[in-house]
């Protein structure tokens, strides 16, 4: 396995810790600050004015490295003295099992909690799992709408699969979104309802509780394995693989004249299209107050947008080893084998021939191999945020990965030195 020439403190084990600290887009964002200001950089509000005078201090040595949350979206950037960016893109969420409005209900003398799919969660990989609870509590304080995160580490709710001996075939069901995923609670008379118990866990008082975005997340932690523990399996690799390669690569990397950008939307798995997802203006709007606030004006901005460069962060399809047939035959993907140019024709990933040659040189620069799919022309095809980032900004966007194997399963697995070598693959596009 390659080892990247490109200085890099991504390593598995840093991932592990990362996503087993961050089961919701919430707390993606939550994990993704706490490293940004570790290193120095300070958050801004939307709702506040950017000075001008702050920006232009970058100059003088001032501070010069920022981040906005959007609820579970994050962008952080480093100011280069060029008004054009370099943007690493990605998103928050992951497919799961999420609470309904009224979670609580009972069947055949066992408290349930009523749970729906989040994106396309693969739902027989949820069955007979340790499930916590995270998320986002909204509560009244006073006149007025407080927020808290919420994360129960314990395992407090688990789906039971059927018993064979109750299928009709002995091959197993097909299992029904609506029926067939709720999670055992508890039993007897006097067991708490899940929200009134959420809010007591998180320290609110059950009545004052107002709205909540609560879901299920695999309680076991993130690991290495395999004889030689080359490879991590963990849960929301997809894309928390991402979230953690370019933040990296963002704080490894050196300045450079273009303004570095790290943006991380959430609902990408259900389309993007809400107030913090890549199909908002979330992305646009930062971009051009960054202009904006350094003295720039709408032409500045126009004129950045056209010279800048998107890369399109997700996680790519490994070749499985027990269903080689599902992939392309001449586009073999490895393990191990490096960074992953993702290509399709009917666009549903956003890479063209320009944005191909980027992506090779930052590779090349990073000294780790490159590898390149595409999706078998007889199987629909995924998409992700590129395409939709190139259509609402109309920048260059390429579509790029890490090779993984069950991807939108309970639990994921990819190679340990793909983490390495996927965040300095960032890193080199960044500092390019």
């Amino acid at each position: 396995m390659s080892t990247p020439t490109l200085p890099t403190s991504a390593t598995a084990t840093g991932l592990g810790e990362f996503v087993d600290a961050s089961p919701s887009p919430f707390h993606v964002c939550v994990t993704v600050a706490a490293a940004l200001e570790a290193a120095g950089y300070q958050r801004l509000h939307e709702e506040h004015e950017w000075a001008t005078e702050v920006f232009a201090a970058a100059r003088n040595g001032g501070p010069r490295s920022f981040y906005v949350i959007r609820g579970g979206s994050i962008i952080a950037f480093d100011l280069g003295e060029a008004d054009d960016f370099r943007i690493v893109g990605g998103h928050t969420d992951s497919p799961n099992l999420r609470l309904k409005q009224h979670p609580d209900r009972t069947s055949a003398g066992v408290s349930m909690v009523a749970l729906e799919p989040y994106g396309g969660a693969w739902l027989n990989s949820w069955l007979d799992r340790d499930l916590g609870l995270s998320g986002r509590l909204a509560y009244r304080e006073g006149g007025a709408v407080a927020h808290t995160l919420v994360h129960v580490t314990e395992p407090v709710v688990r789906v039971p699969q059927l018993a064979i001996h109750l299928s009709a075939d002995r091959k197993g069901v097909t299992l029904d979104p609506q029926r067939h995923v709720d999670g055992l609670w508890g039993i007897g008379d006097d067991v708490p309802g899940v929200l009134d118990w959420v809010a007591e866990y998180a320290g609110i008082d059950p009545g004052a509780l107002l709205g909540w975005e609560l879901m299920t997340h695999d309680v076991a932690p993130s690991r290495l394995l395999g004889a030689d523990e080359d490879l991590l399996s963990a849960p929301r690799l997809d894309n928390q693989g991402t979230c953690y390669a370019g933040l990296r690569a963002l704080l490894d990397g050196a300045p450079s004249i273009h303004t570095r950008v790290l943006a991380l939307f959430d609902h990408e798995e259900v389309g993007s299209g809400s107030e913090r997802g890549a199909a908002s203006e979330f992305l646009p709007t930062i971009l051009e107050r960054i202009v904006l606030a350094r003295g720039g004006d709408r032409s500045d901005f126009l004129q950045a947008m056209a010279s800048s460069i998107c890369l399109s962060g997700d996680m790519a399809h490994a070749t499985h080893p027990n269903y080689p047939d599902r992939h392309e035959p001449s586009h073999r993907i490895a393990i191990g084998g490096g960074p992953v140019l993702k290509v399709n024709q009917n666009l549903r990933y956003a890479s063209d021939a320009v944005g191909e040659a980027i992506f090779a040189l930052a590779c090349d620069t990073a000294g780790v191999p490159m590898q390149r799919y595409t999706h078998r022309a007889d199987l629909p095809c995924g998409s992700t945020i590129g395409p939709i980032t190139a259509t609402r900004t109309g920048l260059t966007t390429i579509d790029v990965g890490a090779p993984q194997l069950a991807m939108h399963s309970a639990r994921e697995l990819m190679g340990a030195a793909d983490v390495r070598m996927y965040s300095a693959a960032l890193q080199a596009f960044l500092s390019s």
